[in-house]
């Protein structure tokens, strides 16, 4: 069970952002990652239809032999994970806004959060969001047509520009000091998002927390790799192209393949 792969979902190319963070903290650990693109966006779906999806990602996972899955999707995470911790028997480690540093560490009051639909209208971040902001001014602001850009590769174009200056400058104008990336597409955003906000705005995403967060879960769980030669396979229902060209810095052997599912 230990030298089980570790499984991660997302909808879409996006958690692979988290995929690399977790290559980093756990280099001796195998991964499936799994980008269920065939239905991005998951933040323009209902709850449950974002449940459904999940289930059907999970026991794709787990079939595979995974031994801990990472659901590497705000969206799903705000969403589902409560009722995949509820109902699997493996461990799930979620991804939330990390909102918690961005109001701690502020120094002007003002926060902006990016984000899909689905996870600005989620219970879980709601309750995150009034535990550490009472004190600071949030801007909040759906991310709408990020991902579905993201997902064609498309990282820098003017469509991408005329969005994230849409979507950002309310808050450059509210003097905000952080920006919190809630969705794990966006970070693939980051370079374009700088040339607005320049570089006194701190931009935090998740990606490294989770990872190790899923190295102290494994530890605990005693479920740490004992080989060195990790295999790594990143499935796709959608055509591989953009999934390649987006970890083809990730200098590791890999196996990217499209299926359906």
């Amino acid at each position: 069970m230990k030298n089980n792969p570790i499984g991660l979902f997302d909808s879409g190319v996006g958690g692979t952002s988290i995929w690399k963070e977790v290559l980093k903290v756990l280099p001796n650990e195998s991964t499936i990652y799994l980008a269920d693109s065939a239905n991005a966006p998951y933040g323009e779906k209902d709850k449950q239809t974002i449940i459904n999806l999940c289930i059907k990602n999970t026991e794709l996972l787990l079939a595979k032999g995974c031994k801990i899955i990472i659901v590497a999707c705000n969206t799903a995470t705000t969403n589902a994970i409560d009722y995949l911790r509820s109902s699997y028997k493996v461990p799930f480690i979620g991804i939330e806004p990390a909102i918690k540093p961005a109001a701690l560490f502020s120094k002007t009051g003002a926060i902006g959060i990016l984000a899909t639909k689905g996870t600005l209208a989620s219970a879980l971040f709601e309750k995150t969001a009034q535990t550490y902001t009472q004190n600071i001014t949030t801007i909040r602001q759906d991310g709408q047509g990020l991902v579905p850009l993201v997902e064609k590769g498309d990282l820098e174009s003017e469509e991408v520009s005329v969005l994230l200056k849409k979507y950002l400058q309310p808050m450059i104008d509210k003097n905000i000091d952080h920006l919190v990336l809630g969705c794990t597409h966006y970070p693939y955003l980051i370079p374009a998002i700088q040339k607005i906000i320049g570089n006194e705005v701190r931009i935090i995403d998740s990606g490294e927390a989770v990872a190790r967060q899923t190295k102290a879960i494994l530890t605990k769980n005693d479920l740490l790799a004992s080989h060195e030669k990790p295999h790594h396979e990143l499935l796709t229902n959608e055509n591989k192209a953009v999934l390649e060209s987006l970890v083809q810095d990730v200098a590791i052997s890999k196996e990217i393949t499209q299926i359906k599912f």
